[in-house]
């Protein structure tokens, strides 16, 4: 069995590649998961797709528009689905930013993947997005984004995976919905995380085993000024700009708010705190030891992407790509 995959605001394509992994773990001759066609708002990102999952920067199957204004047609045209993804975009739900929920910008458009599950009636998807998700607008945007789902014609299974539980060297909790189309006689069961009890999650294993080629794409190291360097110096493992004893003019002058990853260093035997994708100076992930930042591939590395997965883009836009993937 072959399920062609759709994907909406498809990311760098983690879920993609996961899906790639899973048919071959599994058996490439009973089911496997395959590439229909996907479509993300940022140019780089879908280059990055394009090129890692499909094995050209600019294949046809991979959309570069606005979910707003992109005609169901267009995708109809590429390919029907037996099967849909869709991180829908977390920033009114995540607990950093104004928590609008579905009354903000971008809370609404998981609606767009509930019209193209009613359109195409795949027989699964998989929807996903950030812990806040469950608390957001009081918990009614939780219950009425479940609901749309379930009157789209899915049995649903939410559930909260701590990454970390599942052999990912990162504190990463998410909420992951599953959906099977209710006239199927097949059931969703969260897996287990037994597996995984015994492996090594840290991040300096993922971060140095093996170690990083010298050639390797994605690792050029960021040009950190003088006083980043002296402000490092005096932060260990754990700590941050705030919880670190520094020296009077190497404080930050931040009032409110002390977001707690600002110039966090990583702890070298724990698994990395969650890598994100947006932010200013500050808060780029700095290493247990050295006194820089994390480059980005060392980024996807703890994102448990591979090193011959090339993101495309200015440094920057690979940031935010990395940050803001699904893990594969």
């Amino acid at each position: 069995m072959t399920y062609r995959l759709g994907e909406l605001f498809c990311g760098p394509g983690g879920i993609a590649l996961g899906a790639k992994w899973a048919s071959t773990i599994s058996n490439p001759t009973d089911r496997r998961i395959t590439h229909a066609w996907a479509t993300d708002y940022d140019k780089d990102t879908c280059k990055t797709y394009s090129r890692n999952i499909c094995g050209a920067e600019n294949s046809k199957s991979v959309i570069h528009d606005d979910i707003r204004k992109l005609k169901i047609e267009r995708l109809e045209k590429i390919s029907a689905i037996d099967a849909l993804a869709f991180g829908f975009p977390c920033n009114d739900f995540s607990v950093v930013g104004e928590q609008k929920g579905i009354d903000g910008v971008f809370g609404p458009l998981y609606q767009y993947g509930i019209n193209v599950l009613k359109h195409f009636q795949p027989q699964w998807f998989l929807a996903e997005n950030v812990g806040g998700l469950r608390n957001s607008n009081d918990g009614q945007a939780f219950q009425n984004i479940l609901r749309d789902m379930s009157q789209a014609g899915y049995d649903v299974v939410p559930h909260l995976y701590k990454f970390e539980k599942y052999g990912v060297p990162q504190a990463r909790h998410r909420i992951i919905i599953v959906g099977m189309r209710k006239d199927l006689s097949v059931k969703f069961k969260v897996p287990s995380p037994l597996p995984f009890a015994d492996a090594d999650v840290s991040c300096r294993n993922a971060i140095e085993n093996p170690p990083i080629s010298a050639d390797a794409e994605n690792n050029e190291l960021t040009n950190q000024s003088e006083t980043v360097v002296k402000r490092l110096k005096h932060i260990k493992p754990g700590e941050n700009a705030f919880t670190a004893d520094l020296p009077e003019d190497l404080q930050l002058n931040v009032k409110g708010a002390k977001i707690s990853q600002i110039y966090k260093r990583l702890e070298p035997t724990k698994p990395a705190y969650t890598i994100t994708g947006s932010g200013g100076g500050g808060t780029h992930v700095y290493h247990w030891k050295e006194d820089r930042a994390l480059t980005n591939r060392e980024r996807a590395r703890l994102q448990t992407f591979p090193d011959d997965f090339v993101f495309c883009g200015s440094k920057e836009n690979q940031r935010k790509q990395i940050g803001m993937a699904l893990r594969p």
